[in-house]
């Protein structure tokens, strides 16, 4: 039992290795391990009764782009100031 009085288990999973390890470093920056941030998950999962975010299927214009992206090609540089004022017209 934790600290909280809740029996554990400790079960496999299969991740990214990766994945897992990019994640690591984020939670621990919130003072989490590994564990603690998939309970949350699945916790939050009960509570909202379904994952706790959305997941969409992109359509096949976004996955051509990711497919380019990933093969570098159609990409063009954007400069930070770009991106900040392209952003300040999306407000407007």
């Amino acid at each position: 039992m934790n600290s909280a009085g809740k029996e554990r288990i400790r079960t496999n999973l299969s991740l990214d290795k990766e994945a897992k390890e990019k994640a690591r470093k984020i939670f621990e920056k919130y003072g989490l391990s590994l564990s603690e941030a998939v309970n949350i998950f699945l916790y939050q999962s009960i509570y909202s009764k379904g994952i706790p975010f959305r997941i969409e299927i992109p359509n096949k214009e976004t996955v051509k782009a990711m497919e380019n992206v990933r093969k570098g090609k159609n990409l063009e540089e954007v400069t930070l100031d770009q991106l900040k004022e392209e952003s300040k017209q999306c407000l407007k």
